[in-house]
């Protein structure tokens, strides 16, 4: 049905553009709302009549670019970029930037790469500021990002715990006079259908300014998820076989707000409060029925389960930015975060007509946090940028967890041999504190016209406490120096450059890691075990060498090409033993690994090749990762299960008068077998993803989008295996790939 029904969808989204467009041809702006032509004037002439001197002052073509003039290296994806395609999440757009993959199976999540690590060697920050625990980067919506800011190399400024690279995503700043807009989109696909709305709104009075950005939405899915669970004898013979069914219904309703109110004193200071947000509910129930083709079948063959939450997330923030003597500024942050999760889940399991289980987990969790950051710079040397800062903070979790199981063994019948296990009844409590502290100064030197350096120097220190009930209390306490070192050469008489840094950058374990607490698994075996954390673990260490080549052969065209290389010792991975009758995983410090990466990227307007050409733009990117840990044997013995290549392209072409314009993106994501530990392995297919966009601008207040995504329908499959010698264990899943289109409707008013 999936197949079918996609050219289906296609042909009706192609309709409605048609039509749109056909309305826009129709029905063009008015003369008021025209783009302004330059038209040929005749000179000015006074009243005798004679000329007047008329002087044109145009824009410079070499206006400062962050990403060919800082030393320090950054890639800005500017607002326009970011909602160019009507997406209603950050992940959407983050996967079509170069260099960055997202997610498993193109559902979300917030499995963000670079150089194909995720898993903390990729650092994501708010504002400049790591996000809580708890926090999902896939709750913020594109209309609440002024930017984001792409670091492939470490800068003291941020943390250093980016040994894949920074993404900096910056919430809206900028104020605009009496700007209000309104949105709302409909979103629907194979399996889940999605309405939204966006409310923004800004204004200015004097030294007064705010803006306000909320949006709303539901997201209703309806899904299956088949898997298949395969053990082979180790001459090759099936010794089982089940098949399973997932059906997953569920709706999750979703709310963002972020308030904004500046304040410009008289002597020039200015104090901003800016506050984010986000609450999160969602309901799921999920029927799991399996059968086994050879052997035996699980213990509940047969799963009933209903899931509640709910998650609020608050961070609000007052910045000063204090101007001193000589140019000199002074920029503090004081903030508080918030996190609050409950959630209940409810599990029903049978064999046959034995039943298995009744099980009812209830969660809560709470999180506080303050933070302060604070930067001072001065130009207090020629040619030198100096500043120096601290950015610390502390906070607590409190976490608690609650399971019943109902003792089913006295209902089990006479002449039944199938067992029924005992009931695992628990109240875990778990409470973490961590306090952390940095310091960091920096210089950008300015040596000649030609070449700057960037160097810095950065001090982070953590602490952290984990106790609960059932554990002991552990304490770690870990700190890094970091120094940093950035070049930047540009050619003589070129437009080329050339860029270099060394870097000492850190993967800190998250407290998950750290804390032994243990979390039970349904089906307890080796591709499903237990898990608890490490308290012995120590952060991962990476030195790194970054080398580039930059080519800007006209306005606003880059080719480029980038290398690097990281050396990390400390490398967690996940060790898996058998403890009584119990698998159980957890991460341990084994060894170390080397990273590889090279990126080329190349954007440019047609006009820079074809001198009539119409208004479009062309981008393309492809980035080739390596790595290899040493503990583990070859062949494929991948860090972190790193996507190995990755590649978008990209375009985008808009119409003279700017009242319509469309364009699109594809981006693929290499799989493969990886080799985790020498009984470990996996295996995830190559990823292939086409999206399209089309706008029409019908006025300057009313706009239309329409969006298509994931055109290529692609399914995602995915496995897990052990091997021993008593054979091989696979599970393999498959996720229904899903083409979509949304509608929005945009109006200012």
């Amino acid at each position: 049905m999936l197949r079918h029904r996609l050219p289906v969808r296609l042909t009706l989204s192609a309709a409605i553009l048609a039509a749109c467009h056909a309305y826009a041809e129709e029905k063009p702006l008015s003369a008021a709302d025209e783009p302004k032509q330059e038209a040929k004037q005749e000179p000015a002439r006074a009243a005798d009549g004679k000329k007047i001197q008329q002087v044109e002052i145009k824009a410079s073509a070499a206006a400062y670019d962050p990403r060919r003039d800082d030393t320090a290296s950054k890639i800005i994806v500017s607002n326009e970029e970011i909602l160019r395609y009507g997406d209603t999440s950050i992940n959407d757009v983050l996967k079509r930037l170069p260099g960055i993959t997202v997610g498993g199976g193109g559902r979300g999540g917030a499995d963000i790469r670079m150089r194909g690590l995720g898993n903390g060697y990729t650092q994501i920050l708010l504002n400049g500021e790591k996000a809580p625990a708890g926090f999902s980067i896939d709750s913020l919506t594109p209309d609440s990002i002024e930017r984001i800011e792409i670091l492939r190399a470490a800068s003291a400024e941020f943390s250093t715990q980016s040994i894949a690279g920074t993404i900096n995503i910056v919430l809206k700043k900028a104020v605009k006079t009496a700007a209000r807009e309104f949105k709302f989109s409909q979103g629907k696909g194979e399996d889940f259908s999605s309405p939204w709305f966006n409310l923004s709104m800004s204004d200015r009075d004097g030294n007064f300014s705010y803006s306000l950005n909320g949006n709303m939405g539901r997201y209703n899915y309806h899904r299956q998820s088949p898997t298949e669970a395969l053990d082979t004898a180790p001459d090759g013979s099936v010794v089982r076989e089940v098949h399973s069914k997932q059906l997953d219904i569920g709706r999750s309703e979703s709310f963002n707000l972020g308030p904004r109110l500046n304040w410009t004193l008289a002597n020039g200071d200015s104090v901003t409060w800016q506050s984010f947000i986000s609450g999160n509910r969602f309901r799921n129930t999920g029927d799991a029925d399996e059968s086994a083709k050879i052997g035996r079948s699980s213990l509940s063959p047969r799963m009933l389960s209903s899931g509640d939450g709910r998650n609020v997330f608050l961070r609000s923030d007052v910045n000063w930015v204090h101007k001193l003597a000589e140019g000199a500024k002074l920029d503090a942050k004081l903030g508080y975060n918030g996190n609050w999760n409950e959630s209940k889940l409810s599990q029903l399991g049978s064999n046959g007509p034995v039943q298995q289980l009744a099980r009812r987990v209830e969660r809560e969790s709470r999180e506080h946090g303050f933070s302060s950051t604070g930067k001072y710079s001065t130009p207090l040397i020629p040619g030198h940028a100096l500043a120096m800062g601290w950015d610390g903070g502390i906070s607590r979790r409190n976490d608690e967890r609650q399971q019943r199981d109902a003792d089913l063994r006295p209902l089990r019948p006479a002449d039944s041999s199938i067992p029924v296990p005992a009931p695992i009844n628990g109240d875990e409590g778990f409470r973490a504190e961590v306090t952390r502290l940095a310091a960091f100064a920096q210089d950008e030197w300015n040596v000649t016209p030609q070449w700057s350096v960037y160097a810095g120097l950065r001090w982070e220190g953590v602490q952290t406490s984990v106790s609960g009930s059932g554990i002991d209390e552990v304490k770690s306490r870990t700190s890094v120096f970091s120094p940093l070192l950035q070049t930047l050469w540009k050619l003589p008489n070129t437009q080329d450059q050339l860029r270099l840094a060394l870097t000492r950058t850190y993967k800190a374990q998250p407290t998950s890691m750290l804390s032994p607490r243990r979390f039970t698994s349904t089906d307890n075996k080796q591709t499903s075990p237990d898990y608890h954390g490490n308290p012995n673990l120590k952060p991962e260490l990476a030195t790194g060498l970054d080398f580039s080549f930059e080519h800007y052969w006209a306005e606003s065209a880059l080719l480029s090409a980038a290398a690097s290389i990281r050396h990390i010792n400390g490398y967690t991975r996940q060790g898996l033993v058998l403890e009584g009758e119990r698998w159980v995983s957890m991460p341990v410090n084994d060894g170390s690994a080397i990273v590889r990466n090279l990126e080329l990227e190349a954007k440019f307007p047609l006009k820079a090749v074809m001198k009539d050409a119409p208004q479009m733009d062309l981008r393309a990117s492809v980035s080739r990762n390596w790595s290899r840990v040493k503990a583990v044997p070859g062949p494929h013995n991948r860090l972190d299960q790193q996507v190995p290549l990755s590649a978008t392209l990209g375009m985008d072409y808009k119409t003279q008068d700017g009242s319509f314009s469309t364009g699109g993106s594809f981006s693929f994501r290499a799989g493969g077998p990886v080799r985790i530990t020498e009984t470990q392995s996996a295996y995830q297919t190559a990823r292939r993803e086409l999206d399209m966009y089309a706008l029409w601008k019908f006025n300057p207040k009313q706009q239309l989008r329409l969006a298509l995504s994931n055109i290529l329908d692609q399914d995602y499959r995915s496995e897990s295996s052990f091997s021993d010698q008593n054979g091989v264990m696979r599970q393999r899943s498959v996720m229904a790939g899903s083409a979509a289109v949304r509608l929005t409707l945009e109006m200012k008013f």
